[in-house]
């Protein structure tokens, strides 16, 4: 098997033995490798068995977006994304880290204005860009990755602004419905050109856990989030049953994944060991779930020793190893101050165990 073939057989459950790794780095953290390893991918030197795409979207506003914040003062280092959602910066030691700013947000944002609300486009260049990465992906013996993160309730709140999206929700107010039913068709245009262009996984997801609790209670996600993610997993699966549909929340997520499994994910990423009992969720989930995450990024990766990495590796691969249902990795990406001793240890590691 090749490892596009060996990690769709270990999602599926159909075989353990090789337990594939991921991992993704800051923009600081990727600089230091490029400088460090300028002959060789990050894929390549932690041995992927996957490859990457995200969806260039094109934005649709006028000019520089600025106009849309016209309402607040804009500070300085300012950037505004496709979406038209802003950011800015605190100081240097915040490394990526960035305070959103929703172009929507405040009590006189009309349902009219999130109707009209202009969202970003995927160009014809983009589209043959997208299938043509799966194409090459696929024949070079790589898994295709679709990445479309921030898929329904992240995409409305940054754009409506979080506070006001919840209280719409809570009050039942329809700039809720407006603003979440748009994100969701856009969504759905997205997974059906991934789907369409042969990918093997697509990554959707929202962060919707905190620490030690969910963001909203079961029954406000059921009835706002739910259908809608349905609606965007039935997209891909009507193309085509076999791709896998990855997804990511961060935070303390447990009383969700029954709903989730109903609403037709595959894999869910990152259970996060300071939140989640990985091995307790594999036993209760894992017959209609697999897994990929579980070293901590709050904790081992950052605190811990090389040793530490290497055990808590170590610890995921022995439970999993006969059974599959799993991709061992950091729970997210990983900070400019983890030290290379830390990463290279998992690294070694995950090749060690694949012999």
């Amino acid at each position: 098997m090749n490892e596009r073939e060996s990690l769709l057989a270990n999602l599926r459950r159909e075989q353990g033995g090789i337990i594939p790794g991921d991992i993704e780095l800051t923009p600081p953290k990727l600089k230091e490798f490029v400088e460090d390893h300028p002959e060789v991918s990050l894929e390549e030197y932690f041995g992927f068995y996957h490859r990457n795409a995200r969806i260039e979207q094109t934005p649709t506003y006028e000019g520089d977006g600025r106009q849309l914040f016209s309402h607040m003062s804009i500070p300085d280092r300012f950037d505004i994304d496709s979406y038209g959602i802003g950011m800015s910066y605190g100081s240097e030691a915040a490394f990526h880290m960035c305070h959103f700013h929703a172009p929507l947000e405040g009590i006189d944002t009309t349902e009219e204005d999130i109707r009209s609300y202009r969202l970003p486009i995927i160009t014809a260049e983009e589209q043959k860009r997208i299938r043509d990465f799966a194409v090459t992906t696929k024949a070079t013996g790589f898994a295709a990755f679709g990445q479309l993160e921030q898929t329904i309730w992240e995409r409305s709140w940054l754009i409506r602004g979080m506070n006001d999206l919840m209280i719409d929700m809570s009050m039942g107010d329809e700039k809720a419905n407006i603003i979440l039913d748009r994100i969701t068709e856009h969504s759905c245009r997205s997974a059906a050109l991934y789907a369409e262009s042969g990918y093997d996984i697509i990554g959707i997801g929202d962060d919707i856990g905190m620490q030690h609790s969910t963001m909203m209670s079961v029954p406000m996600w059921e009835e706002w989030l739910k259908p809608r993610l349905t609606k965007v997993i039935k997209t891909i699966k009507d193309i085509n049953p076999d791709i896998l549909v990855f997804y990511h929340s961060c935070g303390y997520v447990t009383p969700f994944i029954p709903g989730l499994i109903e609403a037709g994910i595959d894999i869910l990423n990152p259970v996060q060991p300071e939140c989640m009992d990985l091995f307790a969720i594999d036993e209760q989930f894992g017959e209609r779930l697999s897994f990929w995450g579980g070293i901590g990024t709050q904790t081992t990766i950052p605190f811990g020793t090389p040793q530490d990495v290497i055990d808590r590796t170590k610890e995921i691969h022995e439970h999993f190893k006969d059974k599959g249902g799993m991709v061992i990795c950091p729970t997210h990406i990983v900070e400019p101050e983890v030290t290379w001793d830390n990463l290279n240890a998992y690294r070694d590691t995950i090749f060690e165990l694949r012999g």
